[in-house]
């Protein structure tokens, strides 16, 4: 049997009288996350917009979008110290102060920092006590929901995860800081690989990214061994990944009103007939012939390629 869609009162336990529109919560899906016993809306609030990696912005808009999206029913927002290097958090924790704190779930990340390819990961100890207490600060709350290790794949080794990152994150958790462990990454296998091998610590939530999408359908085959672990998926998607079935919630990104609108419409009302030609038409003309339809790899490639190229410039300036 499927699981329920939406909790068995009708509203959510993020439901706060006075504050949402009722009639729009009423309206959105929720969905149980995995065993969190969390109730997450299926359309979530992507936090990397809130950064210079998706053009230009004003704070005020992105306030004001993530209200509105918090009174339409979206009740989980998804964010990280990576996006702006800490400005979507700060954006986060300005537009939450005239938020009641029972309206929404949020996840922040450990991790991934800074832009520089030398210091861009740091998965020690330290670094993720350090990364916690900050994010805590920019997002002005006592706890998050979900504390996720980003971009697991990035690890120097695989057992720095197992040993250092995850047991810190299970501290912040026994500490009242977070409720629940989430990793985050592209390559499906590589979290597949984290979540079987954390036999000690509990991984509640995945995240993936353009994963179920038109041109990428690879995490279809990995649902079943989520589904068995108790873990569900959140990823970035909108029609397409919506109408598509396993995973809690999908994260989108809005940094205005207008795309938040207009994603909202996308989930209550679907495509007109029109649109539904257009995409069929779309699915067999452009992506039905694709060979490869992932770039699993390319990142950690050109990382690499990165890293050598600095360390071959300095070797070279420390002998001019």
């Amino acid at each position: 049997m499927s699981p329920p869609t939406s909790p068995p009162t009708g509203l959510p336990p993020t439901f706060v009288p006075g504050f949402h529109d009722e009639a729009a919560v009423r309206a959105m899906r929720y969905n149980p996350l995995g065993e969190t016993g969390l109730y997450v809306s299926h359309l979530g609030c992507g936090g990397g917009v809130l950064s210079s990696l998706y053009g230009r912005f004003t704070e005020e808009e992105c306030i004001a979008t993530i209200r509105e999206a918090i009174r339409q029913g979206v009740n989980y927002i998804d964010t990280a110290p990576w996006y702006g290097q800490g400005r979507s958090e700060d954006i986060l924790g300005k537009a939450l102060k005239e938020v009641p704190r029972q309206a929404y779930y949020i996840g922040t990340k450990v991790g991934r920092y800074e832009l520089d390819p030398r210091r861009m990961f740091d998965f020690s100890a330290s670094k993720t006590r350090q990364s916690i207490e900050k994010s805590l600060k920019l997002l002005q709350l006592d706890y998050v929901d979900i504390l996720q290790v980003h971009d697991v794949e990035f690890a120097p080794d695989p057992e720095m995860l197992i040993n250092e990152t995850l047991p810190v994150v299970k501290e912040a958790v026994e500490a009242g800081k977070a409720r629940f462990i989430g990793i985050t990454g592209y390559p499906v296998s590589a979290l597949k690989d984290i979540v079987a091998r954390s036999k000690d610590i509990r991984i509640s939530t995945v995240l993936s990214y353009c994963r179920d999408t038109l041109v990428d359908s690879t995490l279809q085959e990995y649902m079943p061994f989520f589904k068995s672990q108790g873990v569900e998926l959140g990823k970035l998607a909108v029609y397409h990944a919506l109408t598509r079935e396993g995973q809690a919630t999908h994260i989108v990104g809005a940094n205005c009103r207008e795309v938040l609108r207009l994603n909202l419409r996308t989930l209550r009302e679907g495509l007109t007939e029109a649109e539904q030609q257009v995409l069929e038409h779309v699915k067999d003309r452009f992506f039905a012939d694709l060979k490869v339809r992932h770039w699993e790899g390319k990142e950690l490639r050109e990382r690499e390629a990165i890293l050598k190229e600095l360390a071959e410039k300095e070797k070279l300036e420390g002998k001019s």
